[in-house]
This record gives structure tokens, sequence and C-alpha cells, in this order.
């Protein structure tokens, strides 16, 4: 009998894809993946039985188009425990999770949930026809890895459990791409999934930067600095791979000199792509622009979404899917700009589509930009993951920041291994040549007094805490007469702040007013220099990166250059922050320097005492990874479930802001245009709001889910433009009464 993996066209099957081709393919396919990451025996094994439930007349049934549904990967988890002993055994265990979990997504070993890799190990299936073996010939061999020798408590069950996710993205990975060829090539249509390789690319990077310095160059002391930092930064790349920092000050030029370091260390040590993370998507787009300026537009990939692309799974034949998108799903261009939230929940997802990308961020050199947003309730698990990537999969890692967050193992339990990696000469006597400003503390400052200090500084930057601090302090300074206003928050779309800043640095060139009221989202590599700033009270780290939008160009006396750091009587600041006002009180006796690297030491050390080791693992992600006596005890579902990187309860509302993003709305209603295609093109248009609010706007129809017989409730429009307001944004407040405001006639 032939056993299929795949339907075709014709009723004579002689189109369909034969069962040992596609389980043959994927295997070599998985082991090339997992070869230089030294599982490739592993993926190999996982490549061929993933589908062994194929090999059943049921499944064959199935493909005819039989009603029932057949369980296609228990067979493959259970007979792969079948096939080992001994040390092979805890490697067959990790193929087991893979197998059972390469369409549903990674399971738990156990628990009360159903669909656990006990509950399939357990379950009674037809056995799959022995015409297999022959046909497969498994070799369940020299599965454990060369680097296992390198696997010690008290991180031993975490370090497996990676083992685990590389040998399930190479087979996710494999899979998908079989799959693809094969409906591709029924199509007399291929991929295009190539991409130049990072190695071949280097010379022209090389060159192509160092033309885009000399267009810089200018005979100023900042820049002789600059150039110093660079060079200093750019000798170190012929160290041996693994984890750095850069501690560099605003205005220091970290973004390029990180850029520098990584072109060269990729040279000197073979690495396979850059991945540029950065928390924010407010400014991922002026890095990203300048990465294709400098390497070229085809060799950058930009990812990140407002929109959740993969709320309805994968969507679409895979003909449909574009470069750009194919390239989001497993990374593999030579330079990837991305967030930390697109990073880390990829690294922990059970997810196949998000998780087939971790073999290519495998041999990378990943650049964490403001290292220190981190959110702190995820640090362990965060660093243990990065220490592993350091450790056994090859790659380089730089913690780069002008606020540095004493993750070093001297300074906290359970740390990373930094000591002798600074990347930056003397980072103190950086911060003290690299000083801009100075901060002060001044007390209650209610809006009146807020407004007072604006009347009186033509170019000034106010930052709180809160959307709501923000629009209401807008609303009075407006109301006072106050001139060159600008309100900037999250309540605006990404284009519309775009526009915004584009707008604010011209008047600041031409000397003109802008006094600008904002939130935090203006702190973190926002290019911008103002020559007063108010800081509502924060941690230490908000406050330097708000000192750093002061004086960012040195152009003026450093003593003129305030930042005056309030307390707002009439708003409390959130929990979290209220708790990091306080360790940045505790420290500032002993250090009256705030922008010294001694201070922001003395801080995080305080902020870590303060929340202890628990609270740097608040879901307790780490302790979800477990070797017992019966063997592994991984619960990768739930713990993909509960690592969240932000978790706001904000849902998206699309402001269809111009032409291109009103085009983009009416593609939704094309059914062979894909979702996530649209959801990029719309991503810069989304605004987020509390899930009430949502709720609301579409209730009393001032908002509505676009073509839902497509595409579900994925995107919801914004569909009265008088709730946008080009100076605020959304109003979503003014949703019910404008509904009682339109049946007036």
């Amino acid at each position: 009998m032939i056993y299929y993996a795949h339907t075709g066209k014709r009723a004579d099957k002689s189109d369909w894809q034969i069962l040992r081709d596609h389980s043959l393919a994927v295997a070599e396919l998985a082991a090339a993946m997992a070869a230089r990451l030294g599982l490739a025996n592993a993926a190999r094994l996982a490549g061929l039985l993933h589908d062994l439930g194929k090999y059943t007349a049921a499944f064959q049934r199935r493909l005819d188009g039989a009603p029932e549904g057949v369980d296609h990967s228990t067979a493959g988890a259970q007979a792969v425990l079948s096939l080992t002993s001994g040390p092979d055994r805890s490697i067959a265990e990790l193929i087991a999770y893979a197998i059972a979990g390469h369409h549903a997504g990674l399971p738990d070993r156990r628990g009360e949930v159903r669909g656990t890799l006990n509950d399939r190990l357990d379950k009674v299936t037809v056995p799959p026809d022995p015409a297999w073996e022959t046909e497969l010939l498994p070799n369940a061999e020299k599965l454990v890895p060369e680097f296992f020798s390198r696997i010690r408590n008290p991180h031993a069950a975490f370090q497996i459990s990676v083992i685990g996710r590389m040998i399930f993205s190479c087979l996710v990975d494999a899979d998908y791409r079989d799959t693809e060829a094969f409906y591709m090539a029924l199509e007399g249509r291929q991929a295009d999934r190539e991409w130049c390789a990072l190695q071949a690319l280097l010379p022209g990077f090389h060159d192509a930067f160092g033309a885009y310095m000399d267009g810089k160059k200018s005979d100023t002391p900042l820049n002789r600095l600059r150039g110093d930092i660079l060079a200093h930064v750019r000798a170190r790349a012929v160290e041996r791979p693994g984890l750095f920092t850069l501690t560099v000050p605003t205005g220091g030029g970290k973004t390029l000199a990180s850029l520098a370091f990584a072109l060269d260390h990729a040279r000197a040590h073979g690495h396979a792509r850059i991945i540029y993370a950065i928390p924010f998507t407010s400014i991922i787009d002026q890095t990203a622009a300048i990465f294709r300026e400098i390497l070229g537009r085809e060799h950058v990939l930009e990812h990140h979404s407002a929109i959740d692309e993969e709320k309805h799974g994968r969507e679409g034949p895979p003909q449909q899917r574009d470069k750009l998108k194919l390239a989001m799903e497993d990374w593999a261009a030579p330079v990837v700009v991305t967030t930390n939230v697109q990073l880390f929940e990829s690294l922990f997802a059970a997810r196949p589509s998000r998780a087939r990308k971790l073999h290519n961020i495998a041999n990378s050199i990943i650049i964490l930009d403001e290292a220190q947003t981190i959110p702190r309730h995820l640090l362990r698990p965060c660093m243990r993951m990065l220490d592993e990537l350091a450790l056994n999969y090859g790659c380089t890692i730089v913690l780069c920041t002008a606020t540095q967050p004493a993750l070093d193992e001297r300074d906290l339990a359970h740390g990373l291994p930094l000591a002798g990696r600074e990347l930056a000469p003397d980072p103190k006597g950086l911060a003290e040549k690299l000083c801009r400003a100075r901060i002060r503390h001044v007390g209650d400052m209610d809006n009146d007094a807020l407004i007072r200090a604006l009347r009186n500084a033509p170019q000034a930057l106010v930052i709180v805490n809160s959307r709501r601090h923000a629009f209401e302090l807008y609303k009075e300074a407006e109301s006072a007469g106050i001139e060159g206003l600008v309100h900037l928050t999250t309540r605006q779309c990404a284009a519309h702040r775009r526009r915004i800043l584009e707008d604010m640095r011209e008047r600041l060139k031409r000397d003109r007013p802008v006094r600008v009221i904002a939130t935090s989202l203006i702190e973190a590599g926002v290019d911008v220099d103002f020559p007063k700033v108010w800081r509502a009270e924060a941690g230490l780290d908000q406050i330097v990166q708000a000192a750093g939008r002061c004086n960012r160009e040195g152009k003026r006396p450093v003593d003129d250059s305030i930042v005056s750091v309030f307390r707002a009587p009439d708003y409390s600041p959130p929990v979290e922050i209220a708790g990091l006002i306080g360790d940045m009180q505790r420290i500032m006796d002993d250090h009256p320097d705030l922008l010294s690297v001694n201070a922001m030491q003395a801080y995080f050390a305080e902020v870590y005492w303060r929340l202890g080791e628990s609270r740097l693992d608040e879901k307790k992600i780490c302790e979800r990874f477990r070797i017992v006596r019966g063997g592994t005890d991984f619960a990768y579902r739930s713990a993909a479930a509960d690592f969240r990187m932000i978790e706001s309860g904000m849902e998206p509302v699309i402001v269809a802001l111009d032409d291109a993003a009103r085009e983009a709305v009416a593609r939704l209603g094309v059914p062979d245009i894909s979702s996530s295609t649209i959801a990029r093109q719309l991503q810069s248009y989304v605004v987020q709001v509390p899930p009430k609010a949502r709720a609301l706007l579409i209730a009393n129809k001032q908002a509505y889910f676009a073509h839902p017989e497509l595409r579900g409730d994925q995107f919801a429009v914004l569909g009265n433009m008088k709730l946008y307001r080009e100076d605020v944004g959304l109003i979503w407040e003014d949703a019910d009464y404008l509904a009682i405001e339109d049946l007036v006639v």
C-alpha cells in the first residue's frame, strides 16, 4: 500500500505527496538546520517520526475525504521512546514533546488540562503499518549533543528544556518548508525565501558603514569622543563570543557603535545574522531606517506588529505568503530589527508558528537596546535564556544601554557572567564627559505650576506617568493660551506620532516655540533635544532617560540644562513606579550625582533587593522546568501562556488616518490577501485602548469589525473620525456621548 502525506489535485493521486518522501525530506531539512547546534541526529529522528500516525488506513481515508479526525502525531511520540534507552532516552523525551506538539504546540508533561504529553503517551492508538520501519530506517543512537557535558545545576533542567525547544524549532520549520514546497510545486511556483548570507554580505556592509560614517564626520569635541568610543568598541570585536555590555550615555553613539561591533564580530567569528531588539515600537522605525540606509533595504527585516497576526492561526495557502511574511516566520534574513516582545516571547513560545525561528536565533549576534527595560517580573527567565544562548548556541549578546541594569552575577544572585565584558572605554569617565544636564528635585508641581513653568520656557518637554495626566495637562495648557503646544502619547497611532516628531524637530531646529507634553514613550531612544525638561517622579533609570532629551547635542551650558523632577500631587504614580521612586530616594543621599554610573548601580541593587528573587520571576517560569525521577517534567505550554512581556490588557483600534490606511482597510474585503499581510500594513495606524472602551465604541457604532465574515474580530476600525483629533489622538471617552448626539436630528 502506498501511504500519502498530502493531497494533490489529481483523482489518480499521481501528484499526491508520498509519506515516505515527506518524512525523509523533513528529516534531512531538520538535521541540516540542527547541525550547527549539535542536534542533527535528534532533529533527523524527529523529522522521520513526526507523521508516523499517517501510516494508518484511517488517516489515508481522511485524505480521501472521510469526515473522522485522526491523531497522526501521537504515534511518533510513543515510538521514539520505544526506540531508545540509556542516555539517549533523555533526548528522546524531548523529541516526543516536539513530535506531539508539531501542530498543536509544545505540550506540558502533565497537568489537569487535556492534551499533556503524558495523556498522549498513555493514549491507545491504532498501530502504524510496520512498513514504516523499512521505509524510514530510523536511527535512534547518538542523540546526546556534545555540549551536554556543559549542563550543570542549578539550571540544568532549564538548559535541557532549551534543547527541546531547538529540536522543536527545527522540526516545525522543516515540516512547514517541505509542505510549502510541495504545494508551491503543484501551482508551478516557488517560495521566495532566499536571502543573501550575512558572511557573503559583510565586505559590502563594512564598506557601506565606512561611507556612512565618512558622511557624518565633523570636527567637534562630541564627534571626536563618539569616534573614540566607536574605535574602542570595534577593537573589542575579536574577543571570544558570548555576553557583553555596552554602557554609553545618551548622545555617545551607542546605536552605531553596537552595529559596527556586530559587523566586525560576525566577520571574526562567522555568525549567521544580526538581531537588533528594541523595547518599544515607538522607536523601532528610526533604528530600522538607519540600518536600511547603511546596509540596504533588501537586507533588513523589520518585524513587529501592533496587531496579533497569529490570532486566527496561519491563514491562507502557502503560495499566498510573500517573502516578507515568510521571513517573519523564520527570521532567515541577515539582519533583523525587532522588538523585545517578538524576541523573548518567541524564545519561550509553545506555538509552532512562533517557535520555528528559534534555530535561526542560534549563532546570531543579538543586540538588546535599552537593556534596562527587560520587565523585572520576567528578569530571571530572560537572563537564563540569554545565558544559555551564549553558552551552548553560539550567540553573542550585547546588553546595550545608558543605564546598565546591574545583571552581573557579582551583583545579582543567578546573574550573568559579565566580568571584563564591557565594550565601552571607561563608562564612568564617559558619564562625566557626556554629562549634558543637571537633575534637580523641585517638590510638588500641580498642573497650574507646570503651566506657569511652560509659559516661561519657549522650548520645553514635560513627561508624566499616565495618558490621563498628559491629556488633562494639555487641555489646561491649551485653555491657558500656551503657544506651541504639542501632545505626544499612545492615544496617537505611530504614523501620526512620526509626523508629530518630525514637526517637533523642525520647530526645535528653527528655534520656534515648542512645548511638549508627553508620556514616557519619548524617553527611550527618541532623538530630540530640549533646553529644559520636567519629569514626574519615577525610577532613576527613567529619570536618566528623560535627561537624555535635555541638551542632547551639548550645545548649551550644562548648568543651564535642567531636568526638574517633580511630584504630581493630583496624580498618584502607578504602583510599580511608586516602588521605584522609593528605591531612588534611598540612594540619593549617598549619590548626589544621579547621572553617575555608581548611582545607577546602587539604584538597581536597591531595586533587586526590594523585589527579592521571587519577584524577578513572578510567574515562576523557571520552576516550570524540572527533572524528576521519571524524567522530564516540562510545562512548555503553560509557561508560554504566562510569559508575557507586556500585560497591558489593551485592545487595538485601527485609525484610518490617511489614504494608505484606508486602502489597507479596503483590502480586508479581498479574500486572497492574507490577514497577516494587511496587519503589517496597518500596524502603524493602531491605538491600544482599554477593552471596555473598545466594546463601547463598537456597541455605539463608533467602531466596527471590518469584514468579520473573512477576518473575524481581528480588525476593529474606528468608524467615527470625530473621535480622533489631530492634536490629542483618540478620545474614546466620548464614545457614549457621541452615540447619543448622533440620534439628535
